[in-house]
């Protein structure tokens, strides 16, 4: 969060808590296929075996922008969309409802 350093240094007992900030970049297109390609899923959810599809795994990589916790929320939500729909498939139709249950932007 931007000028989040800031903010926080405003409280002092609180601030002193904190021993450094880091900022993640994004991680670039390769690195999100990369972990895809691994069959990477955040801690609890359970996406359907298998590798997902070139058009699956380009749709996430322009709608998250290589946003670490955007993807995950989005994997979450479409975790979500396939067990609410009893589908065993993730196409880019599931994305896209994902997305749109997420509000994250038409990307």
């Amino acid at each position: 969060m931007p000028g989040i350093e800031k903010r926080i240094a405003r409280f002092p007992q609180f601030y002193s808590r904190i021993g450094f900030v880091h900022e993640f970049r994004p991680l670039d297109a390769n690195q999100v296929q990369e972990l895809l390609a691994r069959c990477w899923a955040p801690a609890g959810i359970k996406l359907p075996d298998g590798p997902l599809s070139p058009e699956v795994v380009a749709s996430l990589i322009r709608m998250t922008g290589g946003n670490f916790r955007l993807l995950t929320r989005l994997l979450t939500q479409i975790e979500r969309v396939l067990s609410v729909n009893d589908l065993h498939h993730v196409s880019v139709e599931v994305v896209e409802a994902a997305r749109d249950s997420l509000v994250i932007g038409t990307n």
